[in-house]
This record gives C-alpha cells, sequence and structure tokens, in this order.
C-alpha cells in the first residue's frame, strides 16, 4: 500500500514537473497544463468523496501540480502566443492582469492548503470547494464556451 502511495506521487510531481518544463505559449501547452490542473483536482476530488481513501502523498502532490501549474499558467500568454486560437476568448488580452490575478489566487489558494495539509477527506473537500472557486471565476471570466 505503502508503495502505491510513493508511486502516485511521484508520478504526480513529475507531472508538475513537466507542467513547467514543457510550457511554451502554444495551444497544445496551455490545454495539457489545463489539464494537469483537471488531473490533480480529480485526484483530490476522488478523496473528497470517498473514492480513495485518503493520501497525503497524493494530496501532498495534487496540489503542489495546482499551485506550480496555475503560477506558470498566465505566461503561455504573452505576446509571442497564438491571439489566433480560436479556443482562447479575447477577453484575455484585454483584461490580461485580472487573468494572472485569478491564476495567482489558484496558485496562492494551492500553497495555503499545502502549507496547512488537509488532514483528511472532509479538509480535502473543503480545500477543493476553495480552489474550485478559484477555477469558476475564471473560467466564467475567461473559458471560451463549446457548443
Amino acid at each position: 500500500m505503502k508503495w502505491k502511495a510513493i508511486v502516485a506521487a511521484a508520478a504526480l510531481a513529475s507531472i508538475a514537473l513537466s507542467s513547467v518544463v514543457a510550457a511554451d505559449g502554444t495551444h497544445d501547452s496551455r490545454i495539457g497544463m489545463m489539464k494537469k490542473i483537471g488531473g490533480a483536482a480529480g485526484a483530490l476530488g476522488a478523496i473528497a468523496k470517498g473514492d480513495k481513501p485518503y493520501d497525503a502523498d497524493i494530496v501532498k502532490a495534487s496540489l503542489a501540480t495546482i499551485a506550480e501549474t496555475a503560477k506558470a499558467f498566465p505566461e503561455q500568454f504573452n505576446p509571442q502566443s497564438d491571439k489566433g486560437d480560436a479556443e482562447v476568448n479575447p477577453k484575455i488580452w484585454e483584461n490580461l492582469d485580472d487573468f494572472k490575478a485569478k491564476a495567482t489566487k489558484l496558485s496562492a489558494d494551492a500553497e495555503t492548503a499545502l502549507a496547512q495539509l488537509p488532514a483528511d477527506k472532509t479538509d480535502v473537500g473543503s480545500t477543493l470547494k476553495t480552489l474550485g472557486g478559484a477555477c469558476g471565476a475564471c473560467h466564467q471570466a475567461y473559458r471560451v464556451k463549446k457548443d
């Protein structure tokens, strides 16, 4: 059981590292980074719902992935990035400071949770609610809605 947790934590940690290293401002890197955040949130959600047992290593790795990826994400929207990407809301370019502030808040919320590590599935659920609020604020303002 302990080996399973170690392997899972190592995998999530490598995801966090690769999200920062592979970030190059392209459509694919932005999508990849959002999937990494979604995967980490999914791991936390499984614990919060009781689908998976509480595992501090998984919680730490997931929060670290969210914190690091959210911190790097806004840098994918710079003068060299593809402003013609149909999946990028033009409002990002009009409100880049707000967009970056929302990503910074998500990263800070994840770092705060990491420093005060949730101790059980209830705490993970509360943390996920906070992180979800930060994600949702950005998605409501800037995510392109698909038909």
